[in-house]
């Protein structure tokens, strides 16, 4: 991974103008943030630049206003949980450049936090325009972004202003892609991909990259069902695209010609309807009935994964092995992330995840907080497994 600028090459910044790129696109309900964590994850870097004495600027997104002010997305409906959060009490301007935004800043004492409203009431946010860009660089000396969740996007306040200003990674963005470069970039072998989820069509670049960097992938979830269709095996119900057939056997062709094993289930649990508590069985893969779908991998598939997870020195790791929202359909991918969890404990794995079903699966098996490390980054992380380059990454690189 190319070198980039951290707040280790940040001195004696008392006074000034610190532009922060953060995620704050929380969910609320009820007026309410109902989970803080991406507030959470940006608090270091913001404490860390407040407590030096540099003026700091907060950017950030919320929903998708489309341009417009949209009084529902306004980032003054979480100033309290950032407050909370942060342990003090933070500014606010009514308009992220102008006016308002300009008089805002110009009041800040150092040390000062102020959060500008949603960039992207604004149409120049996300089309990069040359002039909104500069009307946010006119506020700030220096460019922190601390939003690899956003990094995926060339957007005014992601990519930019590091063209505008010394721009560098905040401590999420630097722990984010430190642990992505032991993950893929640079990682220790063997190296395991665990891929899961409902469908193939969504993640057919990310399948294709990872059979060409790992040792094994591991398929599970109902995009399995295709790959096991593909092989000629009858999958009954299941979910199944049936018209990506080729696809799964071209992916399956690279990974052999890439000396990448291709762990798919060779049994699985089946029930006749989709819900809690359904009446179930284990059946081998080759023995699923016509009448019934798979919706999760079975015992022997299991073991298989654990011993591939036992084998790896690096594993990474994006969707569910089945339906693991729903009981009893959950056990197999509990299993495996206690397992890797207990690897990685034991100091003989590292394991890198995300995805938002994936976070939700590992907190579900209590298995999150023994990760190495868990990306809270939807699209970005994605991206980057599927080894696309990532403007708000590359751009830091860039300047550094």
């Amino acid at each position: 991974m190319p070198a980039f600028k951290t707040l280790d090459d940040l001195s004696d910044i008392a006074g000034k103008r610190v532009l922060v790129r953060v995620d704050l696109n929380v969910p609320v309900a009820d007026g309410k943030v109902t989970d803080a964590t991406r507030i959470e994850r940006v608090a270091p870097t913001i404490l860390e630049l407040s407590g030096k004495g540099a003026k700091v600027i907060l950017l950030a997104h919320f929903g998708r206003p489309k341009g417009e002010p949209v009084a529902e997305m306004s980032l003054s409906l979480i100033v309290s949980a950032v407050n909370a959060v942060l342990g003090k009490k933070i500014l606010f301007a009514a308009d992220s450049i102008g006016p308002e935004a300009e008089q805002a800043v110009a009041k800040m004492a150092n040390g000062d936090i102020l959060l500008l409203e949603n960039t992207r009431f604004h149409k120049g946010e996300e089309k990069n325009d040359p002039g909104f860009t500069e009307a946010l660089a006119k506020n700030g000396d220096i460019f922190v972004n601390d939003a690899f969740s956003a990094a995926h996007r060339a957007h005014a306040s992601t990519e930019g202003l590091a063209h505008h200003l010394p721009a560098y990674a905040g401590r999420t963005m630097q722990e984010e892609l430190e642990a992505l470069e032991k993950g893929l970039g640079n990682p220790a072998r063997p190296v395991v991909a665990i891929v899961g989820g409902a469908k193939v069509s969504t993640k057919i670049d990310l399948l294709q990259n990872l059979v060409k960097k790992v040792d094994a992938l591991v398929i599970g979830g109902g995009m399995a069902n295709t790959f096991i269709a593909a092989k000629g095996i009858n999958v009954g119900k299941s979910l199944c695209e049936h018209d990506l057939a080729e696809t799964a056997r071209e992916i399956m062709k690279t990974a052999e010609a890439a000396n990448c094993a291709i762990v798919l289930p060779v049994d699985g649990v089946v029930a006749r309807e989709f819900k809690a508590g359904a009446a179930n069985e284990v059946v081998d893969i080759e023995a699923i009935p016509a009448d019934a779908m798979v919706l999760d991998v079975g015992p022997k598939s299991v073991a298989a994964v654990n011993y591939w997870i036992s084998k790896a020195s690096t594993l990474v790791w994006n969707g569910p092995l089945g339906a693991f929202e729903i009981e009893p359909f959950d056990k197999a991918t509990v299993s495996a992330a206690q397992h890797a969890a207990a690897e990685t404990r034991a100091g003989r794995l590292t394991s890198v995840a995300g995805g938002g079903d994936t976070v939700a699966a590992l907190n579900h098996a209590g298995a999150a907080d023994d990760f190495s490390y868990v990306s809270t980054a939807g699209g970005a992380f994605l991206e980057w497994m599927e080894g696309k380059e990532l403007p708000g990454v590359s751009v830091l690189s860039r300047t550094a």
